[in-house]
C-alpha cells in the first residue's frame, strides 16, 4: 500500500504542472490577439473619385476612420465604407500613392457577397475615373460604352 502512495503523488504533481502550463498558455493567447484583417493592393489612386463611387453605390463613406472587424477589432484607414452589418471596408494610401484595401474579408462575407461588392466598387471607380479624365481633356458629354467580345 505504501508503494502506491508515491505513485499517486507523482501523478498528482504532473497534473498540477500541466494545469499551470495550460493556464499560462491561455493567458498568453489572450494577450496576443490574432488579426482578421487582410490588406489587398489596388490600382485606386484618387480618393475623391473613390468617395463619389461609393456614394453612387449607396454606401456611406467616412474619412480618417476605423474599419470594424472581428470581435471589435479596429484598424485606422484613410477612407472607410460603412457597410450594413458589423464589418467595413477601408482604404489606406501606401507609399506608391495607390490605396490598399483593408478589411476583415471573412466578416464582410457573412453579410455581403464580397467578390460582387469589391468588383462593383472597382467597376464604378473605373467608370468615374474614366469620365473625370475625359472631362479634364475638354469633352463635356462623355459616355462609357462597354464592349464584350468572345
Amino acid at each position: 500500500m505504501q508503494k502506491s502512495r508515491p505513485q499517486v503523488k507523482r501523478l498528482s504533481h504532473k497534473v498540477k504542472r500541466y494545469v499551470v502550463v495550460s493556464v499560462s498558455l491561455l493567458t498568453l493567447l489572450e494577450e496576443i490577439q490574432m488579426s482578421h484583417f487582410s490588406t489587398l493592393r489596388t490600382k485606386i489612386t484618387d480618393a475623391e473619385i473613390l468617395k463619389a463611387s461609393l456614394r453612387d453605390l449607396g454606401i456611406s463613406v467616412k474619412s480618417e476612420a476605423d474599419v470594424r472587424g472581428y470581435n471589435g477589432q479596429r484598424v485606422r484607414a484613410d477612407l472607410v465604407a460603412i457597410l450594413e452589418g458589423e464589418y467595413d471596408l477601408g482604404w489606406s494610401r501606401n507609399s506608391d500613392g495607390s490605396f490598399d484595401l483593408i478589411a476583415d474579408l471573412w466578416g464582410v462575407a457573412k453579410k455581403h457577397n464580397q467578390t460582387e461588392l469589391i468588383n462593383s466598387i472597382n467597376q464604378k471607380y473605373a467608370v468615374n475615373k474614366t469620365l473625370a479624365e475625359v472631362k479634364q481633356r475638354g469633352l463635356q458629354n462623355a459616355n462609357v460604352k462597354l464592349v464584350l467580345q468572345k
